[in-house]
């Protein structure tokens, strides 16, 4: 998907959401255990539920990886199953010496019909330079996280003053422009959004951590956004585990068009 086509999808839905299938199997209703593959049979409603109401699904890896070879399978069907137009993420955050970069980008871009990969950039240039490599497809970089952890490395000053996060934004520029690359910022860091966004006033930031974490959607829009929007905000455990019970589709539509509602009305606040 172009930055264009994305930037379509996001005004004629008005809407930015992106909902995180971060699908446990420990935590789907117990009804849908008797299926063949419950993660993907969770997973299919919950993208028909909520398909009105986000332009964008991401998958984080380490909740399929957990469960070997069939989690594996589940996450390749519920790529697939997801409808062409939508934007797709693997979280998977790898980041490697070139070659092995290299071998999963192959994985996720040829292998799966994946649009992104989140990316650790933290090895350096050649270590992000394979997923770059793919014309349409897009790299995610881990920019500012918002766990409590991320103040170890992220925000250490550097001799020139800036935090590492911010040379990590500004030297990853030269690798790839806006239409190609995009960076995660933890939407518990909204009040850092707009520093950010100065930095990259073109780019996407894929921001997670509303619902459930405690990010406040109104914030995160009015420091991150910028002339076309350029945000994908992801809510995933609030979404999605809404109930556990036989309505927990129902229950997820809900609360995406809920969220949708407010990202509406913020567009037509902030957008000229």
């Amino acid at each position: 998907m172009t930055q264009e086509e994305l930037y379509t999808q996001i005004r004629q839905k008005q809407t930015y959401l992106c909902v995180g299938l971060d699908t446990d199997v420990q935590k789907i209703p117990a009804h849908l255990l008797r299926e063949p593959d419950p993660v993907f049979a969770f997973n299919r409603q919950i993208i028909d539920a909520t398909a009105d109401h986000c332009v964008a699904y991401k998958l984080n890896t380490a909740f399929y990886e957990a469960s070997g070879a069939k989690g594996w399978e589940s996450l390749q069907k519920t790529a697939e199953y997801i409808p062409k137009g939508f934007f797709t993420i693997a979280d998977a955050k790898r980041g490697d010496i070139g070659n092995t970069s290299g071998l999963y980008a192959r994985a996720f871009f040829e292998g799966m019909p994946f649009d992104a990969i989140t990316v650790a950039p933290y090895m350096g240039r050649d270590s992000v330079t394979p997923f770059l490599a793919y014309p349409g497809k897009w790299t995610i970089l881990l920019a500012l996280t918002s766990n409590a952890g991320s103040s170890d490395f992220q925000r250490l000053p550097l001799a020139g003053g800036e935090p590492l996060f911010e040379k990590t934004i500004t030297t990853s520029q030269a690798w790839a422009g806006p239409d190609q690359m995009m960076y995660v910022v933890g939407a518990t860091r909204a009040e850092q959004l707009a520093d950010i966004r100065r930095l990259v006033p073109d780019h996407f930031l894929l921001v997670p951590g509303v619902g459930a974490q405690g990010g406040d959607l109104e914030a995160v829009t009015r420091h991150g956004i910028n002339r076309r929007c350029g945000l994908l905000v992801n809510s995933s455990r609030a979404i999605i585990y809404a109930s556990d019970g036989v309505d927990f589709a129902r229950q997820a539509a809900l609360q995406a068009q809920d969220v949708a509602r407010q990202m509406a009305v913020l567009l037509k606040q902030y957008l000229p």
